[in-house]
């Protein structure tokens, strides 16, 4: 019987944790992958690493960048959410964020930023959108590409 009643309890705390996950941070959106594939405890550290990163946190944003995800699909939600943070705080507050990264950490968010473009909804249409960072960042790109190339 104590078997029966601690297996109902994991089964409902495991579901009221599941429940609680947070799949929107300041009008960022976590996409399902990041949201479905990861336990409470990690869900509640991406939340805390994009609040402090929308406070222009570097070492925050560097974290974030670097966040372990589960596969392909995570990565690109992962540089969903860095393209929607660089919209919603600037190119240049971004650049100022970017000091202290070296090349692998700058080659790194390149990336983020890249499949984050391409196949992010930055602009709520429902569609992906195919951006480029050239484009969308102009000076951020700028900026990336002679850091890299000195």
């Amino acid at each position: 019987m104590k078997k029966i009643i601690l297996n109902i309890a994991l089964i409902l705390s495991s579901t009221f944790f599941l429940g609680c996950k947070t799949d929107s941070v300041d009008g960022i959106i976590l996409e399902y992958t990041l949201v479905s594939h990861q336990e409470y405890s990690v869900n509640k550290q991406i939340v805390s690493l994009i609040k402090l990163s929308l406070k222009k946190d570097s070492e925050a944003f560097n974290k974030l960048i670097h966040f372990p995800n589960i596969d392909g699909e995570g990565s690109y939600d992962l540089g969903y959410i860095i393209t929607q943070i660089i919209y919603r705080i600037g190119e240049i507050e971004t650049i100022k964020m970017l000091n202290d990264f070296d090349k692998r950490e700058l080659n790194n968010l390149r990336g983020m930023i890249r499949v984050g473009l391409e196949y992010g909804d930055n602009n709520y249409d429902g569609k992906m959108d195919e951006t480029y960072v050239k484009d969308e960042f102009p000076k951020l790109f700028k900026y990336i590409n002679e850091k890299l190339n000195n």
